[in-house]
């Protein structure tokens, strides 16, 4: 493997690593670079973006989540046929969750495992020497995670930069790039981040501009240089076996949260993946055994839902003899009727009896073990899964339903029973991003 890698991480969420990132895929393609793009921890906005920036499918890889040879052959394959693999972190590069070493979903821990130098992002709005003092911290944090260099973002002005930059060159950290306060970047965005790259107009010229400013702000020689080759590494586990042999998947822009590493996982099990596109008025394809709608926006197109007459009468049709699944925003479209950000509500395809609510929100967030209360898509009973949830909406109807799985916190907190299921429906808040390797006894 001729890959070298590079993580891209910050102090906190919010710094400007995704806009570091995509500037760098951009400015590196344009000179030809073979690049590649993963990232670390349960995110399925940005990989979109590193996806389109580097023309190449991206995979999230998650500590927490994945077990260590999961996280090795997705390591593997993110990086097959590149040159250069950026990974972007997470909210802080020591932030995650649980209590096992190595193994809490942090961009450090793919740092230490893999050996792979940090670019850090500081954002030094608001602050001067001081941007220095955070940059050594991390540095000196955990001895096996290596700080290569720092980009500043948000500086001020020249005078403003020209005080950060002792106190850099003294604390030891490499200045390899800086963008200004006042930058014509920043992509729209709402409730759950930004808004979908695939929503987004004109994104070739955006990357056109990113790449243009990169070539001008960052030392782009010096970043090259910084990344670490890759270890030797092992490709082809599954994160999560195929719900069936030919699965009808929704997605459009009311269904787009779909862990790619799960379908390549899925097609190299030897499934087939038919998509389909419920915001079309298109039912699940004939010929498919299973049906999965995946999370995403169903709450902004509510309407064109309840609507889609085909749809609904092909789903209510699949589900008398085939497995379906929902996931979040997929669990809502399942259940009896949704309730929009004004209050309105809407009918949904009513597999489920639960009834969900955009209207009432309330933040869930966090990562979660999932152990299977009976037979479903996503597995026999007692199957157990690592995940997340992420989302704003409420049930204000949980329904009768059985209930799809109990659930723990990263650290082992029990959080109850969640989710629904009924004959060969089932659905539930729960993002699945891998199995563990074994199933427990209740």
């Amino acid at each position: 493997m001729s890959a070298r890698g590079l993580i891209v991480a910050a102090p906190r969420s919010g710094a400007g690593k995704t806009t570091v990132t995509l500037a760098l895929l951009a400015a590196l393609r344009r000179r030809g670079v073979r690049v590649r793009a993963a990232k670390s921890g349960p995110d399925y906005i940005d990989p979109a973006f590193h996806a389109a920036a580097s023309g190449a499918v991206v995979f999230n890889l998650d500590s927490w989540a994945m077990a260590p040879d999961l996280l090795e052959a997705l390591l593997a394959e993110a990086a097959a046929e590149a040159e250069l693999l950026l990974i972007e972190g997470a909210m802080g590069l020591f932030d995650g969750a649980g209590e096992t070493p190595g193994r809490s979903g942090a961009a450090a821990d793919l740092a230490a495992r893999f050996g792979l130098p940090v670019l850090l992002v500081l954002d030094v709005a608001g602050q001067a020497q001081t941007a220095a003092a955070v940059a050594r911290g991390l540095a000196d944090f955990a001895p096996d995670v290596r700080v290569a260099g720092v980009v500043l973002n948000r500086v001020g002005s020249p005078r403003h930069h020209a005080m950060i930059l002792p106190a850099l060159a003294q604390a030891g950290m490499a200045v390899l790039g800086a963008l200004p306060r006042e930058s014509p970047l920043a992509l729209p965005e709402r409730h759950l981040g930004l808004v979908q790259a695939g929503e987004q107009v004109d994104l070739g010229d955006y990357f056109s501009r990113l790449a243009a400013r990169a070539e001008e702000a960052f030392a782009l020689d010096a970043i090259l240089a910084a990344a670490c080759p890759l270890p030797p590494l092992s490709p082809g586990v599954c994160a999560l076996k195929p719900p069936g042999q030919r699965v009808a998947l929704a997605r459009d822009n009311a269904f787009s949260f779909i862990y790619p590493h799960l379908l390549a996982g899925w097609r190299e099990a030897g499934a087939e993946i038919v998509f389909f596109a419920p915001l079309q008025d298109e039912a699940p394809p004939s010929g498919c055994d299973a049906c999965w709608l995946p999370g995403g926006y169903p709450e902004l197109h509510a309407g064109r839902l309840a609507a889609a007459a085909r749809f609904r009468a092909g789903m209510a049709a699949f589900a008398v003899h085939h497995p379906v699944h929902g996931e979040c925003g997929g669990y809502m479209v399942l259940g009896a009727h949704l309730e929009d950000a004004e209050g309105v509500r809407h009918p949904m395809l009513g597999l489920l009896s639960h009834a969900s609510s955009f209207a009432r929100r309330r933040l869930s967030l966090g990562y979660r073990r999932a152990r299977l209360l009976g037979e479903a898509a996503l597995g026999a009973a007692n199957t157990v899964l690592r995940g997340h949830e992420f989302h704003y909406a409420t049930l204000i109807d949980p329904g009768d339903d059985a209930p799809l799985a109990e659930l723990h916190d990263a650290s082992g907190h029990a959080l109850g029973p969640a989710g629904g299921r009924r004959g060969q429906v089932s659905g539930s808040f729960f993002h699945a991003i891998a199995a563990e390797k074994k199933e427990i006894t209740p």
